[in-house]
């Protein structure tokens, strides 16, 4: 018996038992468009935030030059590098967008965004290196502090990072992947990583904020001045932790590794099984934020065709894209 290939988005493929080609089919609907469901939205939020912390670098630095404040303009420059960082999810949203229909990039572009996540989280990590050792250097040679200008810029920061932060929020308020899938056990909801990139980075200048204005208060208050390095180096490790999380689970993506908590095989497994029939290779990996790709080959005594397991499987939620391959079981 011949065997039968059939992926979810309308291609088939006969092959004889050698395994030659002998026809193909193409639904002209076909396609691999696998951005998030909230990818547009994403890159406008990503854009009105970098937006925002340009304005607000560009009132710092101009501020302080006026009034004479080191602390204003060094807080600007610091904002500045920020905003460059977060044109890595901007411009990954942009080109993503632009080649989502590009046949050459065989599954979309789905995974731009994780690809540039992976690459903030290398931009977070060499932040919390830099923050980290100049604490130690102001832990070996303090300077002179001036608490009242140095505790307004830091709150003046933690204002916008917080509005920032409102903004690039991920709530996952859309669920609909254009394909007409129901839940099947709760469904997944896909992490956009290149999102979560902006996020930390504006939570990371958060975090430096408040642990700023807790040991410039304390300096002020009680003469604790040691503390602002040493809430330096406590920021720098949070963020470098951070920065692991982010590289780890975007790298994964990348790399078509599937996480523990991810259960998708097993629900292929037990649709399969309960049609009497046995998996014999399955191969499942992520192509976009809320999207999966699957390849199932199964055997069974009476096998049915390849579309009667892919409508079986379109029950799962985020299961994107399936190719199916069906053979009887050998006697």
């Amino acid at each position: 018996m011949g065997a039968h290939h059939h992926d979810g988005d309308g291609h088939r493929h006969d092959h004889d038992d050698h395994g030659s080609h002998t026809r193909r089919v193409l639904n002209a609907k076909h396609h691999h468009v696998f951005l998030g469901d909230d990818h547009d939205r994403n890159a406008r939020r990503t854009w009105t935030v970098i937006a925002i912390t340009a304005s607000m670098m560009v009132v710092e630095i101009v501020a302080g030059n006026i009034f004479g404040s080191m602390a204003l303009v060094a807080d600007g420059w610091h904002m500045s590098t920020h905003a460059a960082a977060m044109l890595i999810t901007a411009l990954a949203y942009l080109y993503a967008r632009k080649h989502a229909k590009n046949s050459r990039f065989s599954f979309g572009t789905g995974k731009l965004g994780d690809l540039a996540g992976f690459a903030s989280a290398i931009v977070l990590a060499i932040v919390a290196v830099l923050i980290g050792w100049e604490s130690v250097l102001r832990l070996r040679s303090p300077i002179p502090i001036d608490f009242e200008q140095a505790i307004f810029v830091a709150v003046l920061g933690l204002i916008v990072n917080l509005v920032c932060a409102w903004l690039l929020k991920d709530d996952h308020s859309h669920h609909g992947h254009g394909h007409d899938h129901h839940d099947h056990h709760g469904g997944h909801e896909g992490s956009d990583n290149n999102l979560r990139a902006a996020y930390i980075h504006v939570m990371a200048d958060a975090l430096t904020s408040v642990l700023a204005i807790i040991a410039l208060l304390a300096g002020s208050l009680y003469g604790l001045s040691v503390l602002d390095p040493l809430m330096g180096i406590v920021g720098a490790l949070v963020i470098a932790k951070w920065s692991w999380n982010l590289a780890r689970d975007a790298g994964g993506v990348l790399l078509d590794y599937v996480p523990e908590h991810e259960d998708l095989p097993e629900e292929i497994r037990e649709i399969i099984v309960a049609e009497g029939a046995e998996i014999q290779d399955l191969h499942v990996w992520q192509l976009g934020p809320g999207h999966h790709g699957a390849i199932v080959s199964i055997t069974a005594d009476t096998p049915k065709a390849p579309s009667y397991y892919r409508e079986k499987l379109a029950a799962i939620h985020d299961l994107s894209h399936v190719t199916v391959e069906v053979e009887a079981k050998a006697a």
